[in-house]
């Protein structure tokens, strides 16, 4: 053989070698999965039927719920996810909180009175039959935020202790997009966190100054919201270390409290200025709330597939069990069936247990299936397991979080619901492009959404979450019906009667979603890094913390 031909020979023999080891590493990561659709279709029909009566918490609808669930997984050979059950007890506490008069706020010039629902809503997550806040002071707290990576502390050099703080909602970057993300609403901007702040500094009380446009909803879904009874995890403090009182008030009540203050009420935007100190209003308020309380046990599911050689390291499938059972009738139907919200995501987590099931070559890290409660009542089952982890926080890996899965059939695209926030973004990008598909960020990011399915929860403990949105542009009618289809279902079907499941749903579009969702785990679970949160995420310090960084 000639040196000429020897070269070539081995110039394509490597070639030919490296193109196999690509495909061998191809085949590796992207498995040949079984998702199909049957298991959804089949799961979903039964989820969703009237025979679980909407899935309440409390009710006969969970028992019946949790015990197929329970079976289920059985069915598919999956372990107890609990120790030897395949249950987690979650505690909670449901209370009726109702103030029993105005709210009275007074200096030596007069008075301001606020009439409940109207002007301001309270509530107290203390398990107390009657709570008191007493000759309280106001201070003018800015936002209320504590953020250093921010640079920012709205409480710098203040002591509240025992006195009541006005915040804002949302953060300072909704007004400067130079600070925080910008118009992407951190926690730092959601009113839990404002609550949770706030007792953290001690406060007696916390008022937050609503406005429809950084809030993202109306004064409408706050005044519903809170004339209702609140369930609350039950807590073995009984939630004394919270405020004794947390409320709103409207944006029209803040400018008299601040006009009978005499101060401007410029103060609103000089709060979202770096620099900006707390005013002390000179204001004092008393309010006492009367509580009805009673305490129940609802159940998070578990179940789990062990890995093979990193069986202590874990990816949690997690997606919510429950609705709202049976309520108001709206055209003669009571049952809140919850069909897409979440009996979808439900059916996909078992699809997506099966999948896993079948392969060949089983995950060298563990899989837990987490169905939880109690979503729709605040996030409460999933805050409840991360308070309470099952397994360790800094052996969790990741999750990844189904909630509403619409059968508006095949997108070009797929929302990742607060996209930048981790590095397993990139994990749903290459998964999206073997589709030929695109990622992107929610539509309005100034809405918090990242903040308001059980993926939050994780996130708050510092386990990178993946949550995703169904996308708009639709392969077969374009965008604006693709956009249509979201709107008519958040107007007619969302949180009522009507969301209800058909043999005639288009599924292929959830088909597609559950294949990229697994595919993102059966490429987590067979490494030996873990993802991160990107630079600039509000939850990379606690990650750093509980891996020892």
């Amino acid at each position: 053989m000639k040196i000429r031909d020897f070269f070539f020979f081995f110039a394509l023999l490597s070639l030919i070698l490296t193109g196999c080891k690509k495909s061998e590493k191809s085949e590796r990561d992207v498995p040949l999965s079984p998702i199909d659709g049957k298991v959804f279709s089949q799961q979903i029909a039964v989820l969703a039927s009237d025979s679980l009566e909407g899935r309440k918490p409390f009710s006969k609808g969970e028992e019946k719920t949790i015990q197929y669930l329970k079976t289920e997984f059985e069915k598919l050979g999956l372990k107890p996810g609990n120790g030897n059950s395949f249950f987690q007890k979650v505690p909670m506490v449901d209370i009726m909180s109702k103030p029993s008069g105005s709210l009275v706020i007074k200096n030596k010039k007069g008075n301001v009175t606020l009439k409940y629902l109207d002007d301001f809503v309270a509530a107290s997550r203390r398990v107390q039959d009657q709570v008191k806040v007493e000759n309280s002071d106001l201070i003018f707290a800015g936002y209320g935020i504590v953020a250093p990576e921010y640079g920012w502390n709205d409480y710098e050099g203040l002591d509240v202790k025992g006195k009541t703080v006005v915040v804002m909602v949302n953060d300072p970057g909704f007004v400067d997009s130079t600070l925080f993300k910008g118009k992407t609403m951190t926690y730092y901007g959601r009113w839990t966190y404002k609550f949770e702040e706030a007792a953290r500094q001690g406060a007696a009380g916390v008022l937050i100054i609503h406005d429809t446009k950084p809030a993202s909803y109306g004064w409408a879904v706050v005044r519903s919201g809170w004339s209702k009874s609140k369930l609350y995890l039950d807590s073995e403090d009984n939630n004394m270390s919270r405020a004794n009182m947390e409320g709103w008030i409207t944006s029209e009540s803040a400018k008299k409290l601040f006009q009978l203050a005499g101060v401007s009420d410029s103060l609103l935007i000089e709060a979202g200025k770096k620099g900006f100190k707390p005013v002390t209003l000179n204001l004092k308020t008393s309010l006492v709330i009367n509580n009805k309380i009673k305490k129940s046990t609802s159940n998070n599911v578990l179940a789990l597939l062990p890995g093979t050689d990193r069986k202590d390291e874990y990816i949690i499938y997690s997606a919510h069990w429950d609705h709202f059972g049976k309520g108001e009738a709206i055209k003669g139907d009571s049952i809140y069936n919850g069909a897409a919200d979440n009996a979808s995501g439900t059916a996909a987590l078992l699809e997506i247990a099966s999948a896993f099931t079948k392969l060949n070559k089983k995950p060298s890290r563990s899989i837990l299936f987490l169905s939880v409660t109690a979503e729709e009542q605040g996030l409460l089952g999933s805050e409840y397991y991360t308070s309470h982890p099952v397994y360790p926080v800094n052996k969790t890996v990741a999750d990844i979080n189904m909630d509403v899965l619409q059968p508006f059939g095949k997108m070009k695209d797929i929302i990742l619901v607060g996209k930048g926030q981790s590095d397993l973004d990139d994990y749903a990008d290459e998964a999206a492009a073997r589709q030929g598909r695109t990622t992107r960020g929610e539509p309005d990011p100034s809405g918090g959404w990242y903040f308001r399915s059980d993926h939050f929860n994780f996130a708050k403990v510092g386990i990178p979450a993946l949550y995703i949105e169904n996308g708009s542009v639709s392969v077969e009618h374009g965008e604006a019906w693709g956009e249509a289809q979201k709107k008519d279902y958040n107007d007619n079907r969302y949180h009522s009667p009507a969301d209800e499941y058909s043999s005639s749903w288009d599924i292929s579009g959830i088909i597609e979603d559950m294949q990229l969702l697994f595919n993102v785990g059966y490429s987590l679970s067979n490494e030996v890094t873990f993802p991160g949160w990107k630079k600039g995420s509000e939850f990379k310090a606690i990650r750093d913390k509980s891996m020892g960084k």
